[in-house]
């Protein structure tokens, strides 16, 4: 009996996700470039992939409430295909639920014993005769308890967030979480123009239009492995989030400057620091793996930058040759990545409390060593893709209070029209009237020198970025 290989990829793809740790995206590139798949087969492998880990905690739910077996006994080979064929079942209109459950005993049959089939065919089949079945913890009596099911998040995470933005914002922020994110590119000025990219993008019958903020955003509608464009081989754009577009123009880079990037690759804010120097100067983009410098030279070469120079060097440490150069430096730091579940959903099962802590730490260590290497006058700015006020406003707090020659600068002038409502106070009394609920009088202190994006109130990725000066 042959099994449907677009649905074994996926499997396998999961496996190395849930019990070999791979990080999904990269798990799913390396698989789809391998197996030379249709577009059609590749977006539905990613939807798979990306929808199983996504509601992994309600599907095992339902699962649980049809299954004779306790889901620590099943094999994980099983458990991924029962998830696999659930997520079928209930979150996708265009499988017949007769293939969801028969492909999933074919999986079931190679990759279980003999009696797995027949026990992988009746809890699916049970479930798509019975959906009525399946319930949720109740809502009154354990608010957090039924966000964590409904919406498939960590109870920890869930928890936190009520206590922080209360009932209202965080359901808000759990379902757009669970939405499918644009496809925003970032026009390559140096080779064309906004309008000029757009006209190449649909001369390849792609459907287009203008992102919501940034001046170079292009959102891309059509689901498409972006690789294979000729606008993309020709490097008239690169795949870049708007939240993240935010941080060069904050940064506000000028021709012949030397810029540094402590934490660089894959180079998206490098090569657009470059753009925004007209490529004139010095950017020197680093990071620790060596893999990861090469993906950042070749972003480069394709985007027609060579004003980069790519290099490894731990962010930890402070290089006695720029000690008081650089013009400006940007420290986009390693954080808990909770701004980007909805692109990276594993993210919600591979983080902890714990580990927030262990990331804070090294967070202020690698601002501490950044930081000398700006010249008085010059700039610095912090940014993570995360919205847990630990990593974001008390990190900024921390260093302007044990680094005394630093001040904080005001951004408002940098960010789009539309964003500058939320710079500073501004952003969380505004978001406020959205449902959430923030006390913001530790952020005195630093005013308008920082913006915090939220995907449900701004559409884009959660990211914090803050701009500081050294005057002296």
């Amino acid at each position: 009996m042959s099994v449907d290989h677009v649905r074994e990829t996926a499997l396998k793809i999961l496996y190395d996700i849930n019990e070999k740790g791979a990080y999904s995206n990269i798990s799913i590139n390396r698989y789809l470039e391998a197996g030379r798949f249709k577009d059609v087969d590749r977006a539905f492998i990613t939807e798979l992939v990306y929808g199983t880990i996504k509601w992994k905690l309600t599907l095992d739910h339902y699962i649980e409430q049809f299954s004779s077996v306790k889901l620590k006994k099943l094999s994980p080979w099983i458990l991924n295909i029962l998830r696999m064929g659930a997520y079928q079942l209930f979150y996708t209109d265009r499988v017949p639920p007769s293939a969801a459950c028969n492909e999933s005993v074919k999986l079931a049959k190679r990759y279980g014993h003999k009696a797995s089939g027949g026990f992988v065919n009746a809890v699916l089949r049970n479930m798509a005769r019975s959906p009525e079945r399946l319930k949720l913890p109740d809502r009154e009596r354990n608010l957090a308890e039924h966000l964590s099911i409904k919406y498939s998040h960590p109870g920890w995470m869930v928890k936190e967030w009520l206590d922080r933005f209360g009932e209202e914002f965080t359901e808000k922020l759990l379902d757009s979480n669970n939405r499918a994110p644009d496809l925003v590119v970032r026009v390559n000025t140096l080779k064309t123009d906004r309008d000029g990219l757009m006209e190449a993008l649909r001369q390849e019958g792609l459907e287009v239009e203008e992102g919501k903020y940034a001046a170079e955003a292009v959102i891309i509608k059509n689901t498409v492995s972006v690789a294979r464009l000729k606008a993309f081989k020709e490097g008239l754009f690169q795949v870049q989030d708007e939240s993240s577009m935010l941080v060069a123009h904050i940064l506000d880079p000028r021709p012949g400057e030397l810029v540094m990037d402590a934490c660089s690759a894959p180079g998206g804010k490098a090569t657009h620091i470059a753009q925004l120097m007209n490529n004139e100067g010095t950017v020197i983009a680093r990071d620790i793996h060596e893999h990861k410098i090469s993906i950042i030279e070749e972003n480069a070469s394709r985007l027609g930058i060579n004003i980069i120079k790519a290099e490894i060097f731990d962010a930890e440490d402070t290089d006695e040759t720029y000690i008081g150069k650089a013009d400006r430096v940007l420290v986009d730091a390693p954080c808990t990545g909770l701004g980007i579940i909805r692109r990276k959903p594993d993210i919600k099962w591979t983080r902890s409390i714990e580990d927030r802590d262990e990331i804070v730490r090294l967070q202020m260590k690698i601002l501490d060593a950044a930081s000398r290497h700006v010249r008085p006058g010059g700039v610095l700015v912090y940014s993570t893709c995360t919205i847990e006020p630990r990593e974001n406003q008390d990190v900024v707090r921390w260093f302007l209070e044990s680094h005394p020659e630093f001040r904080i600068s005001d951004i408002t002038h940098l960010v789009p029209g539309k964003l500058r409502r939320y710079v500073g106070k501004d952003g969380p009394e505004d978001i406020e009237r959205d449902g959430l609920n923030i006390v913001n009088e530790r952020m005195d202190d630093i005013n308008k020198g920082y913006i915090q994006l939220y995907p449900n109130v701004h559409g884009t990725d959660g990211f914090f970025i803050s701009r500081m000066e050294r005057t002296g």
